[in-house]
């Protein structure tokens, strides 16, 4: 007999009493519905007994507090299984496969793990003295020449703490080698449409103008028109490669060698080297300044909040302007060349991007990851990702509309849109569907070139047969979206949640738990 909203049953009632229905809990199956912490405990209750304790005078003087502490009182069983029940609600990459599209969300190798908690690197301290921190120094530094070496550039910032903030280093670079140049009047910076959104956004947070240039048909940037804009006032060009719809910027040579000709400068977001590690040398195409996200190319952590790490390759024009600190050895050791021993080699430096050095455990694995895999292990990563990303694009162009499927292969992802969906249904139903079979929808409406956008990114972690499952799975989905499944406008049906009012969610969202008013109730 089904189950009607409440999650009651009719059988459930016994005959012959009054036992009312019983409180539907919410649970399904082993996944339990979880409050709030707030809302299991209480604020007037503490999970352990304490005896009062004797009279004394207090030492924290006007640091003590006055107000009670607000905190729910729980046992330890209780605060355990709270954390515990929340823990098995979160999708992670150690579950299953992660389709987040320009986001690399990939298998951290356990042995990186093991390597970045040897008591050497994860509890060195940066404000150690320099002699007893030379091998975690040895590791950046080691890690800086394999940077190098696989971009080709002339030098690397290590300190940058992840995509965006390395973005503003290069930027800030060519700001300070600009206005050394006595060229400050060059206010405007160049930013495709198939760019990340962050390129944008940094330019405008460090002070320069932002001018977007369109995309041709086959979604790679028009490069007669950022040649035609190029002038007196440009100061040069953020470009991402393989940009975000998944294509090689094949003419980023010819842009860059234009820019350069014009007195501008190349920034290349590196979000997504890891469609080309081991095969293309950014610093070969001409670019100037480059991030490199370690924790999506060389596998360390991602999300749920970082930590995230970004060094910045440079090329020569910019070295002498890139940011301190950075490690140089000299005799067999190693030195952290910050403002005070900078010295003339390094006077032109814009400055310093953190208070310390970088990502020391972020570093660690890397420099793991890296050694582990070798010139050919990196280079199969490569060739791997954009395999099983062109699987993707090929085993679902048949169902899904692939806007650039005839651009020719694609590079770390598949994109795809809604334009074949039945009416009504969109990318979102599509999206919150895939939640009901198991699987972390893909990255929805980025980029923006394309409407109802669905970006897969499947990376060199997953197997064939993997693959086979998702594609099955979001085959299955889109076909339901194309015949008009009205089960698909109300998914997800089996997560904890239901669909969530996302407007809402997102102009009023609820950030903070607060107190239940009291409800007034009328005098007896």
């Amino acid at each position: 007999m089904s189950i009607n909203q409440s999650g009651w049953r009719p059988e459930m009632t016994v005959k012959g009493t009054d036992t009312a229905a019983p409180t539907f809990t919410g649970n399904k199956a082993l996944m339990l519905e979880e409050a709030l912490i707030f809302e299991i405990g209480s604020s007037e209750t503490t999970g352990v007994e304490v005896a009062e304790p004797v009279a004394a005078t207090s030492r924290f003087g006007d640091l003590a507090r006055t107000a009670p502490i607000g905190l729910p009182g729980l046992s330890e069983p209780e605060t355990v299984r709270h954390y515990t029940r929340l823990s098995r609600q979160n999708y992670a990459i150690d579950l299953g496969l992660f389709p987040l599209g320009s986001c690399t969300m990939k298998h951290n190798p356990r042995l990186n793990e093991k390597m970045a908690r040897l008591s050497g690197f994860a509890d060195v301290h940066p404000l150690q003295p320099i002699d007893t921190v030379q091998g975690a120094l040895g590791v950046i530094h080691q890690l800086a020449h394999w940077l190098v070496t696989l971009t080709g550039m002339h030098s690397v910032a290590m300190s940058p703490k992840a995509g965006a903030h390395g973005e503003l280093c290069g930027i800030l670079a060519i700001k300070a080698a600009l206005e050394a140049k006595g060229e400050g009047q060059r206010r405007i910076i160049l930013v495709p449409e198939s760019a990340h959104g962050t390129n944008p956004a940094t330019a405008a947070f460090a002070g320069f103008a932002v001018e977007d240039i369109p995309a041709t048909a086959d979604g790679r940037v028009d490069t007669n028109a950022l040649i035609a804009r190029l002038g007196p006032d440009v100061a040069g060009v953020m470009i991402t490669n393989p940009n975000t719809c998944g294509l090689f910027e094949r003419d980023l040579k010819t842009i860059s060698d234009a820019v350069h000709a014009a007195g501008g400068y190349v920034y290349c977001d590196g979000a997504n080297f890891n469609a080309i590690v081991g095969r293309v040398r950014p610093g070969d195409l001409g670019v100037d300044a480059m991030h490199i996200n370690l924790h999506k190319t060389f596998s360390t952590p991602h999300g749920g909040g970082g930590p995230g790490s970004g060094p910045v390759v440079f090329s020569e024009r910019l070295t002498a302007f890139a940011p301190l600190p950075f490690v140089e050895e000299q005799d067999g050791r190693f030195e952290l060349v910050e403002e005070e021993n900078a010295g003339e080699h390094h006077a032109q430096s814009f400055g310093r991007m953190v208070a310390f050095h970088g990502q020391m455990g972020m570093f660690t694995r890397a420099l793991t990851y890296i050694l582990s895999h070798g010139a050919d292990g990196l280079r199969q990563v490569a060739e791997d990702a954009v395999l099983n990303a062109n699987y993707v694009l090929r085993s679902l162009e048949d169902v899904l509309d692939a806007p650039f499927g005839k651009a020719g292969p694609c590079m770390h992802e598949a994109l795809f849109s809604d334009a074949n969906l039945a009416d009504g249904f969109s990318t979102l139903d599509v999206a919150k569907g895939l939640i009901d079979e198991g699987f972390h929808p893909m990255t929805v409406y980025f980029p923006l070139v394309v409407h109802g956008a669905m970006l897969v990114e499947p990376t060199e972690t997953e197997s064939k047969a993997a693959l086979d499952q998702f594609i099955g799975a979001l085959r299955s989905v889109a076909e339901r979206a194309k015949a008009g499944d009205a089960g698909l406008k109300s998914a997800p049906h089996f997560a904890p949640r239901a669909r969530l009012d996302e407007t809402l969610a997102a102009r009023k969202p609820k950030l903070v738990w607060k107190e239940p008013a009291p409800v007034a109730q009328a005098a007896e």
